[in-house]
């Protein structure tokens, strides 16, 4: 069975997709059979025949230059640019926990190595109706510890301690923290990762830059969050 990391952000718009396409592609490029999957997407283009393209899976895939095939990466692909469950309560089809381990499990017996993405932050709900179904139910589920992406700048001690909190509350691990958007030498990005690992007690593992293409880690390095 391969090994999985499930990538996680402090809230919405922090750069999920983007470093997860960097860790893939380190993995990829490291000599290792990687995939990516994402239990639900939501905000993504209907193309002409009607069908939706899932754009952070293609995102991904672009990226990192695997060649898993792409309907093998999402199970629940939505158009509306909201939370997965509002999205499928205004689209149908509803996220059933039970298809998307099953999803997970067929990659990791086929793949080396498996980068889950979530949704939004880690206070998500995937669905809401006759059942429930919260982000982190979903990641205690899948026995994965988890990577955190942040913004490198204000605001974000708040952000990465109360998330790191939550999670360290609900036995959920946290393998890590990823600042993006960093600035060598800005007094304050550099500040804050100081005060994000004493906060926390948890690694700032990599500082992604605009416009990276490529971690600032070995494929060994890469390696090592997986579990």
């Amino acid at each position: 069975m391969g090994k999985g990391l499930f990538v996680i952000g402090t809230g919405t718009d922090v750069g999920k997709t983007y470093v997860t396409g960097l860790l893939v592609k380190a993995l990829h490029e490291g000599g290792a059979n990687a995939a990516y999957y994402k239990a639900a997407m939501s905000g993504n283009t209907r193309l002409p025949d009607g069908t939706l393209h899932p754009g952070d899976a293609a995102h991904v895939k672009a990226i990192s230059g695997i060649g898993q095939p792409l309907d093998s990466m999402c199970p629940y692909v939505y158009e509306r640019a909201v939370s997965p469950h509002l999205a499928a309560r205004l689209e149908g089809e509803p996220v059933d926990r039970a298809r998307v381990l099953a999803g997970l499990n067929e990659l990791r017996q086929q793949y080396d190595f498996v980068t889950m993405e979530g949704a939004g932050g880690i206070l998500c709900p995937l669905r809401m109706d006759e059942q429930t179904l919260w982000l982190p139910d979903l990641i205690r589920d899948t026995g994965l510890p988890c990577l955190l992406v942040a913004d490198a700048g204000l605001g974000t001690i708040n952000a990465v301690g109360l998330t790191a909190f939550y999670l360290r509350a609900q036995h959920i691990p946290l393998a890590g923290i990823v600042f993006n958007h960093f600035i060598p030498g800005d007094v304050m990005h550099e500040d804050n990762r100081r005060v994000c690992e004493q906060l926390t007690g948890v690694p700032v593992v990599a500082c992604v830059q605009d416009g990276d293409t490529a971690l600032r880690l070995t494929a060994a390095q890469v390696q090592a969050l997986y579990a």
